[in-house]
């Protein structure tokens, strides 16, 4: 991942490249083990993804769009529940009676939570954000992605920082 443009097309590219590994989980028979390769395939992009946005977006977020805090608390609980179902499937192999619960428990979860980015949380910051500031955000989270972990962590805080 990493393709150009505004933080928008950035992540919404992200989106579909994600959407896409789904779709080959899902063409494959269950049991196959491919679907356990595309699984961490999804993995490893979500997670790089999920830092990005905990980055850059969701700060943006909060400074640009009215309400913003609510929403970025809500993205980040969404992220901290598909975090822990990639950690829990990370241990499954596609032969194994929990992948096909877990997987679709994290489809479900990732394709919940890009409808409401898609449908709201863009369209708000785009509304709210001047051009160049999203040009800039895309920059960052481009760079983000390069050096961002692929494990999932769910242990770790996804909690914005706090002034002392």
């Amino acid at each position: 991942m990493g393709h150009g443009g505004n933080v928008i097309d950035e992540l919404v590219t992200d989106h579909r490249e994600v959407e896409e590994l789904f779709g080959k989980i899902e063409a494959r028979p269950a049991g196959h083990k491919d679907r356990k390769m595309y699984a961490d395939q999804v993995t490893m992009e979500l997670v790089r993804h999920s830092v990005a946005e905990e980055a850059y977006l969701y700060p943006a977020v909060r400074e640009h769009v009215a309400g913003g805090d609510a929403l970025a608390d809500k993205e980040l609980e969404d992220h901290a529940k598909a975090e822990q179902i990639m950690k829990d499937l990370e241990s499954c192999e596609a032969d194994d009676p929990q992948f096909d619960r877990l997987v679709g428990m994290l489809m479900t979860e990732i394709r919940d939570h890009v409808a409401d980015e898609e449908g709201n949380l863009f369209p708000r910051l785009r509304s709210a954000c001047p051009p160049d500031a999203l040009d800039d955000l895309g920059d960052k989270v481009r760079m983000a992605k390069k050096t961002a972990p692929t494990r999932p962590h769910p242990s770790a805080c996804h909690e914005r920082p706090r002034a002392l």
